[in-house]
């Protein structure tokens, strides 16, 4: 267990009114130096994902699946047709590959979206059936009408009364501690 790990907080958790006040705080988060931080809304706020310096692997991720499907059509179509089972129809050649082209398009559409749902609840650590920001009450709110920043007592320069301080400075309603 790392030394970070022992801290009996799992976080400090800062509630918002509005999407503007949430980013402006993470804004601040960031240049205070805080980096391991989280956000949460209860609506889609497009430019959280840039403040927080998010990187979107997923692309990547689909198109390694769309690859793999493509190439497993393929030669799988091309094992069966010119090595395990030739068969010579009205002299066209055992690759005939404009006939591949169905098959290896259906695969790549096929690994691409299993490659996408799989891909999607590996990136974001899913299923996960227990989080600690479930037992502050205060965190039931997320889901209907409130903003919430979280710095992880991982975090370098987390410190408990420091990021207390830090986070009641900002324009926030309430100021949490997360246990563990």
């Amino acid at each position: 267990m790392r030394a970070a790990d022992k801290h009996p907080l799992f976080g400090m958790l800062a509630e918002f009114a509005d999407a503007e006040s949430l980013v402006e705080a993470v804004r601040a988060a960031r240049r205070e130096g805080y980096q391991l931080i989280e956000a949460y809304t209860p609506l889609p706020v497009e430019e959280i994902s840039h403040v927080l310096g998010h990187k979107n692997r997923l692309p990547l991720v689909v198109l390694c699946g769309g690859l793999f499907g493509a190439g497993a059509g393929f030669l799988m179509q091309y094992w069966m047709s010119a090595i395990d089972y030739p068969l010579n129809v009205a002299g066209r050649p055992l690759n005939s590959w404009p006939s591949f082209i169905v098959i290896t398009f259906e695969m790549t559409i096929l690994c691409a979206a299993l490659a996408a749902v799989l891909g999607m609840l590996a990136l974001n650590g899913l299923p996960r059936p227990y989080h600690p920001l479930f037992n502050v009450p205060l965190f039931e709110l997320a889901s209907r009408n409130r903003f919430f920043l979280l710095v992880l007592s991982r975090d370098p320069r987390f410190d408990t009364l420091r990021t207390y301080e830090f986070l009641d400075r900002l324009p926030s309603l309430n100021v949490a501690e997360v246990p563990r």
